[in-house]
């Protein structure tokens, strides 16, 4: 770090409750120094909810206030399209969506070189009857969208370029105003193994605010500069994908979910463009690395995942997480809690390493 840099310091602490729990207890913060503004982020509980239960509490918690930090996260486990139209509007931070690529894959049986198959994304769920179907259901979530998207918000969505020049066409005609495309290249990309075409070895990210209008949209600019070794955070990240002890795997060693993303990629987006206390959806949850990477920040978070498999792996990694080691978020130095005033930002953590942080581009 370099020499009088400010930073937000990521420390741990200890949870008493067992891994079983939904409701872990508080942590033990890290004592600090009186010049520093301790900002203490002790875990909290979650609750699972289909889709009228997710309803119906929104009803009846219709008066509580939208900060109050007694409200638990929640896993909706049901259809976005039904779950969205019932979030209030302007009352959502910061939204990131992996939604369905649409991959149009016509064999089912590919195969390397060695004759070995390829797990490839055969899902039911990037399965779309053409591309008229996949715009319409795109605009129906995009819409809802930007609907429940805060003045000060930001939208991500991710794709490969199967689907994400259409998803970025329809953000533009629902008013959202794009601010980068940012390109994830991955590091150990898969191999394309007909021999016909160029390696496919990134995707595509879209960061969008509500509107040309829009203003104080939030980034934490100083903080993505000192991530990158004092020099501004180019659109170019280069990340691994997801693999190793990361990447969810069934009894027989097969992937749970075909597009698990990585939790560097993640906790770089919710870093940059939200703030602690902030709300943070995703509509297409999958293994939840979105709620994760906001829970270790700081962040509150709603997750909207339809397959009741993808929801148990979900709740299987909050258990885990809730009984490891807490984070204690620390703004250091002055000014360095107010918006988009973060320095240096070193990341301090004990428990299990989610991927490489940095990049050096």
């Amino acid at each position: 770090m370099a020499r009088g840099a400010r930073a937000l310091r990521i420390v741990t602490g200890k949870q008493k409750t067992p891994p079983t729990t939904r409701k872990p207890s508080s942590p033990s913060p890290k004592p600090v120094d009186t010049g520093m503004l301790s900002v203490v982020t002790p875990p909290v509980p979650w609750v699972r909810l289909d889709t009228p239960s997710y309803v119906a509490r929104q009803v009846l918690s219709a008066t509580d206030p939208p900060t109050d930090p007694s409200r638990p996260n929640i896993l909706v486990n049901g259809d976005c399209l039904d779950a969205l139209r019932h979030i209030p509007s302007n009352s959502v931070d910061l939204i990131f969506a992996d939604p369905p690529y649409n991959l149009q894959l016509r064999a089912t049986d590919l195969r390397r070189p060695n004759e070995s198959a390829v797990d490839g994304v055969f899902d039911a769920w990037d399965v779309f009857a053409s591309f008229e179907e996949y715009d319409r259901f795109t605009e129906k979530w995009v819409q809802e969208c930007r609907r429940i998207l805060s003045p000060q918000g930001s939208l991500w969505v991710i794709g490969s370029y199967h689907n994400i020049f259409r998803v970025g066409t329809r953000l533009q005609d629902a008013g959202f105003w794009l601010l980068n495309d940012v390109v994830w290249i991955k590091a150990n990309p898969m191999p394309h193994f007909r021999g016909v075409r160029f390696t496919n070895a990134h995707e595509t990210m879209i960061w969008a605010k509500k509107s040309e209008t829009s203003t104080r949209t939030t980034f934490n600019y100083r903080a993505m500069k000192e991530l990158n070794g004092g020099k501004q955070m180019r659109s170019d990240w280069y990340m691994p994908i997801c693999g190793g002890r990361e990447r969810l795997r069934d009894e027989s060693g097969r992937k749970i979910h075909s597009t698990q993303k990585p939790a560097s990629l993640l906790e770089r987006i919710v870093l940059a463009t939200s703030r602690p206390g902030d709300l943070v959806l995703d509509p297409f949850a999958g293994t939840g690395t979105t709620g994760l990477a906001a829970q270790r920040l700081g962040r509150r978070w709603l997750m909207i995942e339809r397959d009741p498999g993808y929801c148990d792996a979900i709740e299987g990694r909050l258990r885990v997480a809730s009984a490891a080691p807490v984070a204690t978020v620390e703004p250091c130095g002055e000014g360095a809690h107010k918006q988009g005033g973060y320095g240096a930002v070193a990341i301090e953590s004990h428990g299990q390493p989610s991927g490489p942080r940095l990049d050096q581009s």
